[in-house]
């Protein structure tokens, strides 16, 4: 006798899928769509959600050094080593933050599966009640002697429930079915958002760029980045500053500051023009531009007759007692002196310097003033824009989702009545029940068995639960 070892593989193969299966179904699903398990995971997403706003992200190693130093530890354990270690610097793109959500979503997709759509299934099926005896399981019911059927469809009519009458002698009715869709209209909103988080989170970047007036420039300062966002980032276009300006107020204070920018393509031909300022962002191509910050690039200036020159400005360190840039010019072809000129904002007033550091002088634009035997002309401050640059490709995915999520729980208020009645040996039973706001359904009974009842006097039993 042979044995085909190929027949045996096949059915230890089948036995042991068959075994998983049993395993999946008994053990894990009534796990996972545990409603304790689904809230538990919710308040943990909260809770790193929350983590991910209060604390910084996407700043450099120094940066949290600086902020978060090991003694003293803030709470007691909170430190940069903490923060780098467990990924609280970037807190929506680490890999178990992703894993919780992939988690969340999955709990409530086998939730749908396993309960919400059985459970749909069941109510839009209907039985007639054949036996007085079931109405005693009934929420609300009624019994009444000399009382016809007949009526009884009308009166359900007009309260808008849908009526199934296969006898003379049976009646089921239904209404708010939608109230039983709902809740699977807002799983599908929830896991259509974490899907639209996660695909913004491995596809999205931020960047930063701080440009001077009337430059070009493409998005290269990528400061956090998604591992799939290289085709997000712009490459056959790119934005020019043409002007960048401050508006100030009466006592000198910063009232709000702008951007004059375009989008140009690979052609250099400008495709859309706009100008921003703080909370009205530039959007094209999928890339946000907001306007964040502003410094001075450089100052033009002429000495004695020469051409204008254009010097750069550096940011100054003042140990936080406000913003200053400096340059220096020098005065002598050998540069063996100079002055130094600095400035605070763009209202065109810089301060000249000597090389003992002692002020010598204020100029404003379009003024010249003699500096070590020279005629020093301020020909104007170049200021420069600092623009915050982001691409998030889920949130359109998100907001669809968010608005489904909406538009479910707006239908799970709809409470899912059902009525049924039977007319048997000279007596009829009509009797109820509802998911929800069960006062209001009560007096919706009422009002129909009083439409009944006004046919005859006989009311048998009322009966609540």
């Amino acid at each position: 006798m042979t044995v085909n070892n190929s027949d045996s593989n096949s059915q230890l193969l089948v036995s042991w899928w068959q075994g998983i299966k049993k395993t999946l179904r008994q053990d894990f699903l009534p796990i996972l769509t545990d409603l304790r398990l689904a809230i538990v995971m919710l308040l943990v997403i909260a809770l790193f959600s929350i983590t991910g706003t209060v604390i910084e992200q996407g700043q450099s190693p120094d940066f949290y050094r600086t902020n978060y130093p090991q003694h003293p530890a803030l709470f007691g354990f909170l430190t940069w080593k903490v923060i780098l270690t467990i990924g609280l610097d970037h807190v929506y793109r680490t890999w178990w933050f992703l894993a919780l959500l992939i988690l969340f979503g999955t709990s409530l997709t086998a939730c749908t599966f396993t309960r919400q759509l059985p459970a749909l299934k069941a109510a839009r099926k209907w039985k007639y009640f054949e036996k007085p005896s079931q109405f005693n399981k009934l929420a609300l019911s009624a019994e009444f002697e000399r009382v016809s059927l007949a009526s009884l469809p009308n009166l359900l009519q007009q309260r808008k429930y849908k009526v199934f009458q296969e006898n003379d002698n049976v009646i089921y009715a239904r209404k708010g079915i939608i109230g039983r869709i709902g809740p699977i209209v807002v799983h599908i909103g929830i896991v259509l958002t974490l899907l639209g988080s996660i695909w913004g989170t491995m596809t999205g970047f931020v960047a930063q760029e701080m440009i001077a007036s009337g430059n070009t420039f493409q998005v290269k300062n990528i400061i956090d980045a998604g591992p799939l966002a290289e085709g997000q980032i712009p490459q056959d276009w790119a934005v020019r500053v043409n002007r960048f300006w401050i508006d100030y107020t009466p006592s000198g204070g910063i009232d709000q500051f702008y951007s004059d920018l375009s989008v140009v393509n690979d052609k250099g031909e400008e495709v859309k023009q706009e100008t921003i300022y703080v909370n009205k962002p530039l959007r094209y191509g999928g890339v946000t531009f907001y306007q964040t910050d502003w410094g001075i690039a450089a100052v033009k200036v002429k000495l004695n007759n020469s051409p204008v020159f254009q010097l750069p400005m550096a940011q100054l360190d003042t140990n936080g007692k406000g913003k200053l840039w400096g340059t220096w010019i020098p005065t002598k072809p050998d540069l063996s002196e100079g002055v130094s000129l600095l400035a605070k904002d763009l209202q065109g007033m810089v301060l000249i310097y000597d090389g003992a550091g002692q002020l010598v002088n204020t100029l404003r634009t379009g003024m010249g003033v003699e500096v070590n035997g020279i005629t020093l002309k301020l020909i104007d401050v170049v200021g420069s824009t600092g623009l915050q640059i982001k691409a998030d490709p889920g949130i359109p995915i998100v907001y669809t989702g968010f608005a489904i999520l909406m538009a479910g729980v707006v239908m799970s208020y709809f409470s899912h009545s059902q009525i049924w009645a039977l007319e048997e040996n000279g007596k009829l039973y009509v009797g109820g029940r509802t998911n929800r706001a069960q006062v209001a359904f009560e007096r919706e009974m009422l009002d129909i068995l009083d439409g009944l009842s006004g046919e005859s006097n006989s009311v048998v039993n009322l009966g609540f639960k």
